[in-house]
């Protein structure tokens, strides 16, 4: 059975339509988030008891435990450092023979025991810390890291110090 011309004509006119129809009307939606930082923090054992050694030893020393620097600021290029400062050492009454000045306090902060992140960890180079010294520093930061370390504590004992339990406080910071 053979269609009639019209309906051939009709058909292929629908469909040319159907082809050249306009498209659909679009509708663009911008669509923003946020990334929450918190902050640069430290932590440290609250104390720790290097031992003890016996009367006219030059010198006493020990690790005193993990130091962590936390750095959630999820920074690009990002940088910190953590310095350690140490008070004198005393006992009894805190008189000469009862003290040992910080200038006899030394820190080495050992390399990292553990990083987290992307970025250059370094510890610093130690020393005397009467006064505050890089302990280490994290360089060339991207996002969130981590650095831990176990610095080793060395008290220098002058000759003329007295027997007791000695006290003192080695603060460490990072900014």
């Amino acid at each position: 059975m053979r269609k009639p011309l019209w309906a051939i004509t009709a058909a292929v006119g629908l469909g040319l339509v159907a082809a050249t129809a306009l498209p659909a009307l679009a509708a663009d939606t911008i669509v923003t988030f946020s990334i929450t930082t918190a902050g640069l923090t430290i932590s440290a054992p609250g104390t720790v008891n290097l031992g003890s050694v016996a009367s006219g030893s030059p010198s006493i020393s020990g690790q005193i435990g993990p130091v962590t620097v936390t750095d959630d600021r999820a920074t690009l290029n990002g940088s910190w450092t953590a310095t350690a400062i140490s008070t004198d050492f005393t006992t009894g009454g805190g008189t000469g023979p009862e003290t040992i000045p910080d200038i006899n306090v030394s820190y080495s902060p050992g390399a990292a025991t553990a990083t987290t992140g992307e970025g250059t960890f370094t510890p610093g180079p130690g020393g005397i810390i009467n006064v505050p010294r890089v302990a280490f520093t994290g360089t060339a930061l991207t996002g969130n890291n981590t650095a831990t370390w176990n610095p080793t504590l060395t008290v220098t004992i002058p000759p003329a110090t007295v027997g007791g339990t000695y006290s003192g406080t080695v603060t460490q910071s990072v900014g």
